[in-house]
């Protein structure tokens, strides 16, 4: 008899046997892959991105899937206590762009050892390679974990299997079917930091594939043509749509805009130069033409921005290649600077949820306590990471939502005792 079973050996799983093994000695991780940590090895570029060190109400505000829940959890363990258990254990972390946090050494795997030998130290029984079937409760309210190789039982369980999203590293939604199982809901399950699909003729022809913009402002369009939500980063345009950190921030809100509007085409808008008013881009292009009013246009504004997209521009604004300033209409100039400061198109979806980087929904938070991650349906039963449905952007705040309602889940889950009948 375990005290604590935890199923699943990645972030959370990992720092829920930490938080749990500090106190109990009778701890049960089982992974059902060969290696534990398997996602983290892969994350933030093989570098691993391992938490985020900006303000709370920051951090919240870049998990748009139910990031106010980490409020509770946060209270216990946090951003700071992340950095604090790995530069303790001599993981030294540096901190970069937008508050991602890396160890200074750039290798994940350091990040995976740290978890992984803590948890060997204090003597947590890991099992790998082994595939639960299924959880279920005996008569004096016991969990017994069946597996393919042999029955184990426990006071507490802890699922922390992930989401569907990265399914070579394991996670394969088993997790939703356990806690389905055992009473709980789980929300409609959705890719999110996902590259965006488009059946536009410019996307079909493969004009602008390959081609990188830097600093844009990406927007997902309202029925009434309001922006949605907006991001200012860099994209790629590819043979299939737009990728790249501003259109894969934006793909959870395609999701919300197709189901809002009832439809497969969204609009999305493009601005190249967001931080010039519309106004002030025309007078600088009225500048740059006037200098050389004989040049072909497309010459004159070579270096306005990447060639292939300067191009692409022209002929959406109708001014063809022979084109002047002298013969250059004002009808035409305006529309040329409306497509660069809001080229509108239309995208259709997004890639499939295993080729996301995160899943969106999850068992509901209305059924988990969160200052304890156990489940309100279920005493003794405790979810955290990815199975919940929490989702953050990319940029450490998945891992922080991972590893801190871990670390909530393991240091309560010890701490449980069943109700035996008498």
């Amino acid at each position: 008899m375990y005290q604590t079973i935890i199923i699943g050996g990645g972030p959370s799983g990992l720092m829920a046997a930490v938080a749990a093994s500090e106190s109990n000695n009778q701890i049960l991780l089982l992974e059902k892959k060969k290696g534990l940590g398997r996602k983290l090895k892969i994350s933030g570029g093989g570098r691993c991105n391992v938490t985020n060190r900006l303000p709370y109400a920051e951090i919240i505000k870049n998990i748009p899937g139910n990031g106010k829940f980490l409020y509770s959890p946060f209270s216990i363990f946090d951003n700071e206590s992340i950095i604090e258990f790995f530069e303790s254990r001599g993981v030294k972390l540096k901190e970069e762009d937008h508050g991602r946090m890396f160890p200074v050494s750039n290798k994940a795997q350091d990040v995976v050892d740290t978890l992984v030998n803590t948890i060997k130290d204090r003597h947590v029984e890991i099992k790998e390679e082994t595939i639960v079937n299924s959880i279920t409760l005996t008569e004096d309210n016991h969990f017994k974990v069946t597996t393919h190789n042999g029955e184990f039982f426990s006071k507490t369980v802890i699922i922390a299997t992930g989401g569907t999203s990265v399914p070579q590293t394991g996670s394969t939604g088993d997790g939703y079917k356990f806690a389905e199982h055992l009473g709980h809901t789980i929300t409609e399950l959705f890719p999110t930091e996902v590259p965006i699909t488009s059946a536009e003729p410019f996307i079909k022809s493969k004009q602008l594939k390959g081609l990188s913009l830097k600093d844009v402002e990406l927007s997902v369009l309202k029925k009434n043509g309001k922006k949605h939500i907006s991001h200012q980063m860099d994209m790629i345009f590819t043979h299939f749509g737009v990728s790249g950190p501003a259109a894969l921030r934006c793909s959870q809100f395609v999701y919300k805009e197709q189901k809002n509007q009832k439809k497969q085409d969204i609009m999305m808008q493009l601005d190249v130069f967001p931080d010039i008013k519309k106004n002030e881009l025309e007078q600088k292009i009225k500048k740059i033409l006037n200098e050389e009013p004989d040049k072909y246009v497309k010459n004159s504004l070579r270096g306005l921005i990447e060639e292939r997209y300067l191009r692409f521009m022209l002929e959406q604004a109708g001014i063809d290649d022979e084109t002047t300033y002298h013969h250059l209409s004002n009808q035409q100039l305006t529309r040329f600077v409306e497509c660069l400061k809001g080229f509108t198109f239309t995208v259709n979806g997004t890639l499939p949820i295993d080729k996301a980087f995160v899943t969106g929904g999850g068992v509901s938070l209305k059924e988990i306590w969160p200052k304890t991650m156990m489940s309100k349906l279920q005493p003794g039963l405790f979810l955290c990471g990815e199975v919940l449905d929490i989702h953050g952007y990319t940029g450490g705040y998945n891992i922080t939502s991972a590893l801190v309602t871990g670390h909530v889940a393991g240091h309560e889950a010890v701490r449980f005792e069943p109700e035996t009948e008498q």
